[in-house]
């Protein structure tokens, strides 16, 4: 059974789908007016694991991740760049692809864009009138959240302590402080579309809400996000859903947790925060992505480069019982991990990653230490735990080899020249040379392992 966390009840829930034919999973993605920071990166590796998960348990598995390309800070962004909008956020949006393929997270079976479904919002926000729970007012629309009796229940606020915690300038045209947007006027200058309350544009939650409609249905199991979503936007979501539709909207609610940046919380107003294109400069983005799954998605995660460190070696441990003592071993074809492997159970229980982890480094120590015969089904399950958290994903021996940067050392083919002229030098039995070119290459970060199918190089 899985059990997954759900925000909405407080709990770890069993998963019961609506179909069990078909997982419905709505995830929210980025607004791309610039490059991603690691914290927006931390949904997109978790629920990229749950949708891993999914689809081992489910025989399909409909996932969904939106692109928010039309926004205020897209529209400031374009007009600070000098540049049109389609253009900025053609480009923000194939940064974001690149950079989550590096950090091995699979495509979602739908990627909406806001654009795209300007018409769906405009349905969703007549619904919403007719049904009397948005108004018309000052060339906007709004949602009432007094015509929804249980306004807040994901957050747990009620409308009283949002009305006290209201800023004193409230705009006068909202009959209720927290009546949010759901469609607002452009300006000659901003882009726009024609509706019946005029030429403008949506607000940011209503469009989440008809994508989710439109390629989902009125009712998903799983909807997804970072915990600084929880409200206003996913509450917003679910009033627009609920009240659209007449249904519960969303069966589970999901949330990851905050990343802290050596122990501060991150944020663009302290000037903390880490872009992910920065970070894979650094790092391979399998590295970052170990790191984000090394402690529970609902906890805070510490983001340090002794973190990052730490996932290092532990990936390298990983690799390293892949590669063997030089054997060439192929992982048993045929192999399946069982219902019961640690892996899974670990996965099962709302996604303990690190638990997973751990059961990785249990698999890895019997490779270590087995015998020829057993190495290929272990290495099978190895590479089959692994690829439930989209780990071990690179050759083994590439991994090593391309570990760091080679801008201020030896590039990977006059390494391989060394390697062969040691090994050339070793057979004529001039054993200077060989040891003077081995301390050539360790002098320059590169250690070398001599095994029965000859000899290995890598990068320290």
């Amino acid at each position: 059974m899985l059990k997954l966390h759900n925000t909405l009840t407080g709990r770890k829930d069993d998963f019961i789908p609506l179909d069990p034919d078909r997982i419905t999973l709505y995830v929210c993605g980025p607004t791309v007016y610039n490059y991603v920071h690691i914290g927006n990166a931390r949904p997109v590796v978790v629920f990229d694991v749950l949708y891993r998960l999914l689809r081992r348990l489910y025989p399909q598995v409909v996932y969904a991740r939106n692109i928010t390309d039309i926004d205020d800070k897209i529209i400031k962004a374009a007009a600070d760049n000098g540049e049109e909008i389609s253009a900025l956020t053609a480009r923000f949006t194939t940064a974001f692809e690149e950079d989550m393929g590096r950090l091995n997270a699979l495509p979602p079976t739908v990627v909406p864009k806001a654009t795209d479904h300007i018409g769906d919002m405009l349905t969703m926000i007549e619904t919403l009138i007719a049904k009397g729970h948005a108004y018309q007012a000052d060339g906007h629309v709004l949602f009432a959240v007094e015509s929804m009796p249980d306004y807040g229940k994901l957050s747990g606020r009620n409308l009283e302590d949002m009305l006290a915690g209201a800023r004193v300038e409230v705009a006068d045209y909202k009959r209720h402080p927290g009546d949010f947007v759901l469609w607002k006027p452009s300006s000659d200058d901003q882009p726009g579309w024609e509706s019946p309350w005029g030429r403008g544009r949506p607000g940011w939650h209503i469009e989440c809400s008809a994508m989710i409609h439109k390629h989902l249905g009125d009712v998903i199991d799983i909807h997804g996000g970072g915990q600084d979503l929880i409200f206003p936007h996913h509450e917003n979501e679910i009033a627009q859903g609920c009240c659209a539709h007449g249904t519960d909207y969303v069966r589970y609610w999901m949330h990851n947790g905050y990343i802290n940046i050596d122990g501060e919380k991150m944020s663009k107003s302290l000037g903390n925060f880490r872009l992910v294109r920065e970070l894979l400069k650094e790092y391979p983005g399998e590295v970052l992505r170990f790191a984000l799954l090394s402690s529970h998605y609902r906890s805070p995660l510490n983001f340090s480069a002794e973190v990052l460190d730490q996932a290092g070696k532990s990936l390298d441990g990983l690799y390293y019982a892949l590669l063997g003592r030089g054997e060439q071993v192929e992982p048993d074809a045929g192999y399946r991990l069982p219902e019961d492997h640690p892996v899974l159970l670990a996965l099962r229980d709302d996604l303990n990653t690190a638990e997973a982890i751990s059961a990785l480094h249990a698999v890895a120590a019997k490779l270590n230490k087995a015998e020829l015969p057993e190495k290929p089904a272990l290495k099978a399950e190895l590479l089959a735990g692994a690829g439930l958290l989209g780990l071990l994903e690179s050759d083994p021996v590439a991994w090593f080899q391309n570990q760091g940067s080679a801008d201020d050392g030896l590039a990977n083919d006059e390494i391989d020249t060394l390697v062969a002229e040691r090994t050339a030098a070793k057979k004529a039995r001039d054993f200077a040379r060989a040891d003077q070119i081995r301390d050539q290459l360790k002098d320059a970060g590169i250690q070398l392992e001599d095994t029965r199918e000859g000899t290995r190089w890598s990068r320290d």
